[in-house]
């Protein structure tokens, strides 16, 4: 071997090969689109299975949401799970900062009779 190729040779085996480069890119795209798609499978979730449940009594639901809104303690003494089902409408269709309760009300009830039709 000549002296040249015995430093392309030395100079190989002190820089260690270390593979393909990291591509941050790829990460992101696929981070973004696991976001996007649990994004939109909550919304399809809410609208198919979620909010079709308050079909049956919208007007009492919307009575025991407005004690839960409104009152420390809806429930009292009484079973707690139909102020907890009506509470999960919070989440369903939260309220605005500075909205009036009366106009949340409003808005619920529209919410719910469009998914209802």
């Amino acid at each position: 071997m000549s002296n040249g190729q015995q430093q392309i040779t030395r100079a190989a085996l002190a820089t260690p090969d270390t593979g393909p480069a990291f591509k941050p890119l790829w990460l992101i795209v696929v981070t973004l689109a696991f976001l996007l798609a649990v994004s939109l499978w909550i919304q399809w979730y809410s609208r198919a299975v979620s909010l079709p449940r308050y079909c049956d009594d919208p007007a009492g639901t919307l009575v025991l949401l407005e004690r839960v809104v409104t009152e420390a303690r809806p429930a009292g003494s009484e079973t707690r799970r139909p102020y907890l089902v009506a509470a999960k409408l919070i989440f369903l269709v939260p309220r605005e900062s500075n909205e009036e309760l009366g106009h949340y009300l409003a808005r619920v009830r529209q919410h719910i009779a469009e998914v209802c039709r």
